[in-house]
């Protein structure tokens, strides 16, 4: 079996934008009285740019995950959301952040199932074998439902932040139309779909059951995924926080059909499926916990079966408020967050030097820096975001980088060195704290 085929991929230096370059001086003015996090935060911030990034001959952005030669929907997403604050009046970062939207629409457009894609049309892929509809373009095609919404929601805040619709061409009309199209047939999956997915000789998680298909489902008006955002399959298949960053880019969606492309047709249809997910989510999605009270499930399937647990991966329970779905005062997500940070979620660790959320992804009692960022910025009080940073500050390691997964009780046992989407969300932290002034003498 083939399976990590590694290749090398060439990436030329790309020019630091005067927008980046502006923020690591700011950042040696707030945070000089704290070197360990300026060190920190200066080769964090600039690591997707420095060590991720090609930009190509026709205008578009590659950007691998880090220690993978491949690009990510989603995670090449994250890896920028970072940059978005500083993208109006720079030219040279709407070019990078535009061009990595261009890139995925083209994906999109390929393959709207997968989830990983290569540079080029040759033929890489995680695993040789796996049985499913692969193309040469296709690095891997477990279908995440969040896939399709990041680069989505990446248009919609550049666009917000610098006003400009140049990213908004044919290619991005024609795979909005094939995103709202696939989730569509995704509400009725065992009735409409085709999509199966099968890898043989490999842990459970990595593979869907039931033939490829997955485990059978109930009408709900939510859509069936595949895969968690960790990559891992999907117990129930509705993955409550992903259906909520549909409903929550739809909105977004609608207000690029109505203003941009001035098509109100398309506005009603996205309108009506938005509701029915959301109905599907209110009626399906939240559970009565004996203490905690309502709270949102992470899975179910639409027969009364469900999962109660987060996972550090975006989109989470945690990050409800961060992909627009509800503000952060919400009361069932504040009870979902109770239940989430507490031992009752079976995801949750606490060790000698840590306490967070890991995930099925990696080992028991590892913490996921990525978790820790989300608690941070989604964090009700200046107290709690700050006890995170000194959290992750002193759980790098050593190696000025933060990392995927690490063992609460010693972080030099970690996974993924080279993991750029965590230190850009550790850098959206660090950014954010200093807005807010927490590290003002």
């Amino acid at each position: 079996m083939e399976r990590f085929r590694l290749p090398k991929i060439h990436l030329e230096p790309v020019p630091m934008p005067k927008g980046v370059e502006q923020m690591l001086q700011t950042a040696e003015h707030k945070l000089a009285h704290r070197p360990k996090l300026l060190a920190l935060f200066k080769n964090c911030f600039p690591n997707t740019l420095e060590t991720t990034t090609k930009l190509m001959e026709d205008g578009t952005t590659f950007i691998i995950t880090g220690d993978i030669p491949a690009m990510w929907l989603r995670d090449s997403v994250e890896q920028v959301r970072h940059y978005l604050p500083f993208a109006k009046g720079d030219d040279e970062l709407q070019k990078i952040i535009g061009g990595l939207i261009r890139r995925q629409m083209m994906y999109i457009l390929k393959d709207p199932y997968a989830n990983a894609f290569n540079e080029g049309p040759n033929d890489w892929h995680w695993d040789a074998n796996d049985e499913t509809g692969m193309s040469p373009w296709v690095w891997e095609r477990k279908f995440e439902l969040d896939s399709l919404c990041f680069p989505m929601q990446l248009a919609y805040l550049l666009w917000k932040e610098t006003g400009k619709t140049d990213i908004f061409d044919e290619n991005f009309r024609m795979a909005m139309r094939k995103t709202v199209d696939l989730w569509k047939v995704e509400q009725h999956h065992g009735e409409n779909s085709t999509y199966t997915f099968m890898r043989r000789n490999c842990p459970a998680i990595d593979t869907l059951r039931n033939e490829g298909k997955g485990m059978p489902v109930n009408y709900t008006g939510m859509i069936w995924s595949g895969f968690r955002p960790s990559d891992d399959a999907c117990d129930f298949h509705y993955h409550i926080p992903s259906n909520m960053f549909v409903v929550a880019v739809l909105r977004q969606m609608q207000e690029i059909a109505r203003y941009v492309f001035r098509d109100e047709l398309f506005v009603k249809e996205m309108a009506k499926l938005e509701e029915e997910i959301e109905h599907g989510i209110r009626l399906y999605g939240v559970v009565h916990h004996a203490n905690y009270g309502p709270i949102y499930a992470y899975e179910t399937d639409g027969f009364g079966n469900h999962c109660l647990m987060d996972d550090a991966g975006t989109p989470s329970l945690m990050s409800i408020p961060y992909i627009g779905y509800t503000s952060n005062d919400d009361p069932i997500y504040q009870n979902t967050r109770k239940f989430i940070l507490s031992k009752e979620n079976p995801y949750y660790y606490e060790g000698k030097v840590a306490k967070g959320i890991g995930s099925p992804h990696t080992p028991p009692d590892y913490v996921w820096h990525l978790a820790l960022s989300m608690q941070g910025l989604t964090a009700s009080s200046k107290e709690e975001m700050m006890e995170v940073i000194e959290m992750m500050e002193a759980t790098d390691a050593s190696t000025g980088y933060m990392h995927e997964g690490f063992h609460a009780d010693d972080p030099s046992q970690f996974t993924r060195s080279w993991f750029a989407w965590s230190n850009s969300m550790f850098s959206m932290l660090i950014h954010r704290a200093m807005d807010q002034g927490l590290f003002d003498k």
